[in-house]
Formats: structure tokens, sequence, C-alpha cells
């Protein structure tokens, strides 16, 4: 799985798993806005979007493997 998150020159956003809920979120942060009629999002200059692999990644609620000795 992908996930997704918006960078501008001051702040990060969080990683999120679908590109809408990132977009949505990345207005928080001043990253862009959603366009009210069309439901686009525009980002705004300066602004980037980053991808990762989730399976790159472990989730901090994951259970941990152990390392046998």
């Amino acid at each position: 799985m992908q996930m997704f998150r918006f960078v501008t020159a001051h702040r990060r956003g969080k990683w999120y798993p679908e590109l809408l809920l990132a977009q949505r979120q990345a207005t928080a942060i001043g990253a862009g806005f959603f366009e009210a009629r069309s439901g686009a999002f525009y980002q705004y200059p300066g602004t980037r979007l980053e991808t990762r692999a989730d399976e790159d990644f472990p989730h901090p609620h994951a259970p941990q493997q152990e390392i046998a000795a």
C-alpha cells in the first residue's frame, strides 16, 4: 500500500493511506485548498507531495518481531 503526505517549507503533514485524505488534511498545514464547486485540490507553490510504500515503514503499533540471539 502507498502512503501520502504534503510538505511545505515550514511544515510537514502526517502520512495517510489515501491521497484524498492527505489532500483534505493538507489544508490544515497550509499546503493547499479545495475548490468548492469542482472539489479539486490545488496545492500552493512550494508544496510537494511525498509518497512511500507502507511496507517500507511498519506501523508504529504493529507487533514487532523478536530477533533471536
